[in-house]
């Protein structure tokens, strides 16, 4: 199932908890390769996690994490306003209607509707909380995903070439889109939101301001 938590609920599901981090680490810092941090339980975490984020994320019917995403608001520090402003064109992002979407990982293992169930659950954000947009910045293993679950984003940048490259992308929130995601996903879009809604009480209720 999709669970929608922010960092500082994290705690009530440590099984949940402990795998995300760990199956991050597993992704970024071994298969991947990037310079991150991991700490001595395993755990890959960035200074963004300490901003309590909300997670999307694929729990298994085990308990464990299949998949994951963050957003953070661009109101508020934001790893493509702090990193990656040069592909921007040094344009800060910074809009209550605009969310950073970063740290897509996949369990070893995972399921192959997986990652359309973690794009469902980015587009169901945008949907419950009245969003406009998601931004953020991807590698070119990325690409293929993208276009294959049809929410390919628009590029509004890109740096280095082949393998090395990474772009900034923005994915426009609508119905249609939560709805393609959901068939491609398997998983019924009132069922989507009905995780969302038992997870945030009212808070679907409430559309961003702006």
């Amino acid at each position: 199932m999709l669970r929608f938590l922010y960092g500082d609920e994290l705690v009530r599901l440590p099984q949940l908890r402990e795998t995300m981090f760990k199956d991050r680490a597993t992704q970024f810092s071994q298969r991947l390769g990037w310079d991150v941090c991991v700490d001595a339980n395993g755990w890959e975490r960035d200074e963004y996690d300490a901003h309590n984020p909300l997670y999307v994320i694929w729990q298994g019917r085990d308990g464990r994490h299949g998949g994951s995403m963050r957003f953070l608001p661009t109101l508020g520090p934001t790893m493509l306003n702090d990193h990656f402003s040069a592909l921007s064109g040094v344009h800060r992002f910074s809009h209550p209607k605009t969310w950073e979407c970063t740290r897509f990982c996949l369990s070893e293992g995972a399921a192959p509707n997986i990652s359309a169930a973690l794009m469902l659950g980015g587009a169901q954000v945008g949907s419950s909380l009245g969003l406009a947009r998601a931004v953020g910045v991807f590698d070119a293993r990325m690409v293929r995903i993208y276009r294959h679950l049809g929410w390919a984003p628009k590029v509004l940048g890109t740096q280095g070439i082949g393998k090395e490259a990474i772009s900034l992308g923005l994915w426009e929130f609508s119905e249609s889109i939560r709805r393609s995601l959901a068939t491609k996903a398997g998983i019924s879009a009132d069922l989507s939101r009905h995780w969302f809604d038992q997870a945030r009480g009212g808070e679907n209720q409430l559309s961003a301001a702006g």
